[in-house]
């Protein structure tokens, strides 16, 4: 077996990160450390070009209005959407909510979803109300869209699918959960929060309804998110919140409402997050997501095979996974592994990482999960596998 690529480069970005210097980052999947344009983009936002949007008439309002729409235009663009199908949330939890709360039933009351789920996919569901059907995983982790073809029916509203497992890093076949779902007349949503920081992605292509992410796991700031939902689809949802800024007349007898996206986004929003997002994409893009993409997979390949080498250490998921490795040490408590490894200058995540149907569905009650970014490179691996040599060497003293 040849030796895997050693990654040392790290796109040349990692001098960019000023949060990661003399520090082994591996927490992406949770979230993701800042570059330095993105820093800039958000301290000029609130030092130089603040104001509100939407609602002032002088020029700096006007300016900061046309950078927040900017931002919308970037960010569907980034997915293959259009501006108008882009709803901005407080992040991919929000979008979620959103679909789950005001999506009309139709008589049809129950959603497929997968053992791998996070719970932010999991539990909009049940608080309105859907019956949950979950579709098992094959042996290594991903999908089983054949179990899936088979346990939908008309009586399904909603496919809501991980595009990347957050645990596992499993990558769903998208485009064929898309023609299942259209199969029996459902909507498909996806996650894809641990998606668009790592593969390119394009709605229109896939044939989805529904897409969320989150700009804070895309290298942008926390609190902001997006809902892409079909134009058609947008339009007849009913507002899920009120407040200022999504209504077209306001009476004590009645009132109506903006066309989406606006109808989605009451009060004032996230602006400078906006702007952050903006950034983000941007630096996303001049590197390009089939660079990171195959970045990151570089070093999951050398991850693994590193750490496969090491007795008593079980790796879970398929060989081909997008950026993120959860593992285990026998007979050591994920939570101590992460602690050995904090002290050795590496950050990794540890517990159920918000999947505990996927947990049990493993068998276990929690992994370590060592996630990559465009910044990492073999020194966080080495790094890596010396600190779980001594996880080790203090459990077998």
């Amino acid at each position: 077996m040849n030796a895997p690529t050693r990654i040392n480069s790290a796109l040349s970005v990692r001098g960019q990160f000023p949060a990661i210097v003399g520090w082994h980052y591996l927490d992406s999947a949770a979230t993701a450390q800042k570059p330095q344009a993105v820093i800039d983009a958000i301290t000029q936002a609130y030092s130089r070009d603040y104001a509100t949007v939407h609602r002032g008439v002088y020029e700096r309002s006007a300016s900061m209005t046309a950078s927040y729409e900017a931002a919308r235009e970037a960010a569907s663009n980034l997915i293959g959407g259009q501006p108008n199908e882009l709803v901005f949330t407080r992040g991919a939890t929000e979008a979620i909510n959103l679909v789950a709360r005001s999506l009309p039933k139709e008589g049809r009351n129950r959603v497929l979803l997968s053992q791998l789920e996070h719970h932010s996919n999991i539990v909009p569901w049940q608080l309105a109300g859907y019956e949950i059907d979950a579709v098992p995983l094959t042996p290594d982790g991903q999908i089983d869209l054949d179990a899936a073809e088979a346990m939908l029916t008309e009586r399904h509203r909603v496919v809501a699918f991980a595009h990347v497992s957050n645990v596992l890093g499993s990558v769903l076949d998208a485009r064929r959960a898309a023609e299942i779902a259209h199969s029996k007349g459902a909507l498909l949503l996806l996650d894809g929060c641990q998606a668009v920081p790592r593969v390119p992605v394009d709605v229109a292509a896939i044939g989805a309804h529904f897409y969320a992410f989150s700009a804070h796991k895309l290298y942008g700031p926390t609190g902001i998110g997006c809902l892409w939902g079909r134009a058609e689809l947008l339009q007849a949802l009913p507002p899920w919140q009120g407040g200022g800024a999504m209504i077209e007349k306001v009476t004590f007898a009645e009132t109506t409402f903006l066309d989406p996206p606006a109808r989605f986004e009451a009060g004032t929003p996230h602006i400078v997050g906006a702007v952050g997002l903006h950034a983000a994409v941007n630096w996303v893009e001049k590197l390009s997501l089939d660079a990171i993409h195959a970045h990151e997979c570089a070093l999951v390949a050398e991850t693994r095979a590193a750490l496969s080498r090491m007795p008593g250490v079980t790796l879970y998921g398929p060989e081909d996974s997008a950026g993120i490795v959860s593992f285990n040490v026998d007979g050591v408590h994920p939570h101590d592994t992460a602690t050995i490894l904090d002290d050795a200058g590496v950050a990794v995540r540890a517990g159920h990482h918000c999947a505990q149907p996927l947990m049990r569905w493993l068998g276990v009650e929690a992994t370590a999960r060592a996630s990559f970014a465009a910044h990492s490179d073999s020194s966080d691996i080495a790094a890596l596998v010396r600190g779980i040599e001594q996880v080790k060497r203090i459990f077998s003293a």
